[in-house]
């Protein structure tokens, strides 16, 4: 019994510490949490594996998927960048020694110039590194033309460049048109017309026989064998429609129309003035058909006398280049000349002589039916009250021109206006015909700047 009993007690029982395998899965499976199960290395049927020598050869079959693809595109265009940008470097690197000689030799040319550097003009070429100069302030000066010159571009008469001390030649001035004529071109036709013209039946007709018709149709006076008109004149008194006349031509026709003041060739430095006469008409040439239309002409056209000053004497030299440009020993072409002036009596008669300007166009005061037609003109898209009778103002004995009739239905709508109404009455037209009659005869009335 006693070698039993320990037996029986390692049957039975055992340690306190000692756990059978079947309770300890138990307690792990309680205390463990649910898993999903993993994901299948691989998707469809189980291949089986050949053996042998010629599977051992064989690569697997490789399908690239269309990610892949645009992914070797992508690398393949990032490459050929990268093959661009090294080239690029490269002719960096091997440019930009010929860069800094050209910017050390443009330095050195630009340290022989000197700054600022001065503007004249080529008289003569006496060789190929010498030549005369002047400038509009000076004399003339026997200089050396630099190196660096195109000579092949240097011909009398066009603008250089010269040293500011040395007076050498550094550079050549591109042929431009002088600003001056630039602006004198009319870009946008006016919108007068020959319907606005009150009146003036002959004197349209005389103008579009002598300008628009040798531009439009030459080969009638070829035919008939006489030589076109070059120029005509337009006189007359103040405000009888010279200008408007002008105006009404340049919206007629499709020719280049280049308009300028006789003041506006009067120059402050000598040979400036004759230098803009020969440029506008070089650019009316070179635009041609063309019409020069020259308002005031009597500032530059006057009978030439001794002079006593320099400006005098440059007034008569403008005006001797513009009687050689009308009619010199160059052809004009289809370039037309239209002159103005108040004061026909004052310009020299060489200046109006047959060949420089074949028709003289008159003027005058508007008579009866003239009148008439200008008030309908400029009454048109005025409201007139019931009473206006305006064969009154047609019918009166007072010298109106055309402008004066302008005045006197504007200053007319002004009353109107100032009395807050709509339409212009009667009386409208009467104080405005004494007021504008009065300014003409007597000058400003007393009192109106105090």
């Amino acid at each position: 019994m006693g070698q039993g009993s320990p037996g029986g007690m390692g049957k039975q029982g055992g340690l306190p510490g000692d756990r059978k395998p079947g309770d300890g899965a138990a307690g792990d499976k309680k205390d463990k949490k649910f898993e999903p199960p993993a994901a299948p290395s691989r998707v469809g049927r189980k291949q089986r594996k050949q053996r042998g020598p010629e599977a051992a050869a064989r690569l697997p079959p490789v399908a690239p998927l269309s990610k892949c693809r645009l992914r070797l595109l992508k690398l393949d265009r990032v490459k050929d960048y990268l093959l661009m940008e090294e080239e690029f470097v490269a002719s960096q690197e091997r440019l930009r020694p010929s860069e800094d000689k050209t910017e050390e030799d443009r330095s050195k040319v630009d340290d022989l110039r000197g700054t600022p550097m001065s503007v004249g003009s080529l008289e003569e070429i006496i060789d190929e590194s010498h030549a005369i100069v002047s400038s509009s302030v000076g004399p003339e000066y026997y200089v050396s033309v630099l190196s660096f010159v195109d000579k092949d571009q240097l011909e009398p008469g066009c603008s250089i460049l010269m040293h500011n001390k040395v007076l050498s030649v550094v550079g050549i001035l591109q042929k431009k048109n002088d600003p001056m004529v630039s602006v004198m071109k009319v870009e946008k036709a006016p919108l007068e017309s020959y319907a606005d013209i009150g009146g003036l039946d002959a004197q349209i007709q005389e103008i579009k026989e002598a300008v628009e018709l040798p531009l439009t149709h030459p080969e009638l006076y070829e035919d008939i064998g006489i030589r076109p008109p070059k120029g005509v004149i337009l006189y007359g008194e103040p405000g009888t429609g010279k200008t408007l006349l002008a105006k009404a031509v340049a919206n007629s026709t499709s020719a280049t129309f280049l308009r300028v003041v006789g003041s506006e060739l009067i120059q402050k430095y000598l040979g400036d003035g004759p230098k803009l006469v020969r440029e506008l008409f070089r650019v009316a040439d070179d635009l041609s058909p063309s019409i020069v239309f020259i308002d005031e002409i009597d500032a530059v056209g006057t009978k030439r006398y001794d002079a006593h000053s320099g400006g005098e004497r440059e007034i008569q030299r403008t005006m001797l280049e513009l009687l050689n440009q009308l009619d010199g020993f160059d052809s004009r072409g289809d370039v037309k000349v239209i002159l103005a002036t108040n004061r026909i009596e004052s310009l020299d008669p060489a200046l109006l002589r047959p060949g420089r300007i074949d028709r003289k166009i008159e003027f005058p005061l508007p008579d009866i039916k003239t009148r008439r037609r200008i008030f309908q003109i400029h009454t048109a898209k005025m409201t007139l009250a019931e009473d206006v009778n305006l064969e009154e103002f047609v019918m009166t004995k007072d010298e109106f021109s055309g402008a004066d009739i302008k005045a006197i239905c504007t200053e007319a709508g002004l009353l109107a206006l100032r009395e807050r109404r709509m339409k212009v009455t009667h009386a409208d037209f009467k104080k405005a015909k004494e007021k504008v009659m009065f300014k003409k005869k007597e000058g400003v009335p007393e009192g109106l700047y105090m």
